[in-house]
């Protein structure tokens, strides 16, 4: 069953770009006899499956996005009948109508087999104990970890979401050594260890985090304050879920999973592919994807690519940290500004927590910029020149970051909220007409 062992971690670039060509033209053949809408779409440009002989033919096919998902929801793209569906993941459509995807047994076996090369990658093995501690549900990271470190042979604690105390305590008393999180909950969990005087009692050694965007300094920060290893793992649910790429211990972008899905950097504005080491769009087909395959998804993450041999030894591509989404970019008095942005010069700086706020509005037809940022307590039984030095200083280092002047407002520990899913940082209050 295992269709995967095709396929070798170390295998050669060549190697590589022969499967990923003979999965490529299997895939194209496969949707375009079991997808009515990717038919339609491909016939309007007058592609036949014929047309698709290898990756050198990728640029023919159309792109997909999130709305094509929406168009032919709930059922639309999936290619497997009902009766081989075994699972079905949605996003929560907060921003929209919720996009659904469903997997066949094979599709979960390939799944799992890649979320236990990620945590191998991390340094999971099977005497570990691993918690995991995101949302399970509808939502794919819940799931798709769990069967992930089952798969490993390690033990799993399905905490989900909800009870930080609690999960503590059960960190303590399991004598957990793992755990798979939001790295901005991960920081919630280490303050509350900290604060519970519990640091010591804790066995916590490997953090695999993801779910939403974050810097390399909060990776280090995390390392710094729990005392482990962290990596970054990368999914989107539309592809598959957790699993489509992860780093390593050498943390110079994160290994894909080539063999299952098959990445490319574009540029978001030509939709033309970009030379590697650029930052642009990430697309990915997916190649072995039974229930909802997809072709040419444009994810919206900003990053580059690498495919040189990582020091590790693996020769799978590697991406960037993401840089931002072109959908999350806020435009602000005709500067294109990301959060990310803002939270790496945060960073950057001595006093500051990691937990901030931007709150954006318009007065006046001006767009208007507040950056809330939490700081420590020290500064607030401090002279009151101190902590306006500081708030002159940090709106100083975020000008240069993003080219606008910005109002800072310090505030105190733990007054910003906590989120246990994926964390929230702009408040976007501008109504457009």
């Amino acid at each position: 069953m295992a269709v995967w062992n095709e396929a070798k971690e170390c295998m050669s670039r060549d190697e590589l770009s022969v499967l990923q060509g003979k999965r490529l033209v299997k895939q194209v053949n496969y949707v375009y006899h079991n997808v009515e809408y990717y038919r339609k779409k491909m016939q309007a440009v007058g592609l036949e499956p014929g047309d698709i002989r290898d990756l050198s033919d990728l640029d023919k096919l159309p792109y997909t996005t999130k709305d094509d998902l929406r168009d032919t929801y709930p059922f639309g793209l999936f290619a497997a009948p009902q009766s081989e569906i075994v699972r079905i993941h949605a996003s929560s459509g907060t921003t929209g109508k919720a996009t659904v995807v469903g997997y066949t047994r094979r599709d979960i076996d390939i799944w799992s087999e890649c979320v236990t090369r990620a945590l191998t990658q991390c340094g999971i093995t099977s005497n570990d104990i691993v918690q995991v501690a995101y949302g399970y549900g509808l939502f794919t990271g819940g799931l798709g970890a769990h069967y992930g470190v089952e798969n490993t042979g390690a033990t799993v604690v399905p905490m989900s979401t909800g009870n930080t105390k609690k999960l503590i305590t059960m960190m303590k008393d399991f004598g957990v050594t793992g755990i798979m999180c939001t790295p901005s909950y991960l920081l919630h969990i280490a303050e509350t260890i900290i604060e519970q005087g519990d640091l010591d009692n804790i066995k916590l050694r490997v953090a695999v985090c993801g779910a939403e965007p974050w810097t390399e300094k909060m990776r280090i920060q995390i390392e710094e304050k729990l005392r482990l290893k962290c990596f970054d793992i990368y999914g989107l649910s539309e592809i598959m879920g957790p699993g489509v790429a992860c780093d390593c211990e050498y943390h110079k972008g994160l290994h894909v999973q080539e063999d299952h899905f098959l990445p490319e950097i574009i540029s978001a504005e030509t939709l033309k592919p970009i030379p590697d080491g650029e930052v642009g769009e990430l697309v990915f087909t997916t190649l072995t994807k039974e229930g909802i395959p997809l072709l040419r998804y444009r994810t919206k993450d900003l990053t580059s690519i690498d495919r040189t041999t990582c020091e590790c030894g693996r020769t799978t591509a590697r991406i960037a940290r993401f840089k931002g989404r072109s959908d999350d970019m806020l435009v602000l008095r005709g500067v294109n500004v990301f959060p990310s942005q803002i939270e790496a010069a945060l960073l950057e700086m001595s006093g500051t927590l990691p937990h901030y706020m931007i709150i954006v509005d318009r007065v006046n037809n001006l767009d208007t910029i507040e950056v809330q940022v939490e700081v420590e307590e020290r500064f607030f039984s401090d002279e009151i020149r101190e902590l306006e030095r500081l708030s002159k200083q940090i709106g100083d280092v975020i000008k240069g970051a993003i080219g606008l002047a910005v109002k800072v407002k310090l505030v105190e520990p733990k007054t910003l909220n906590r989120f246990d899913g994926k964390a929230v940082h702009v408040i976007d209050n501008r109504v457009f007409d």
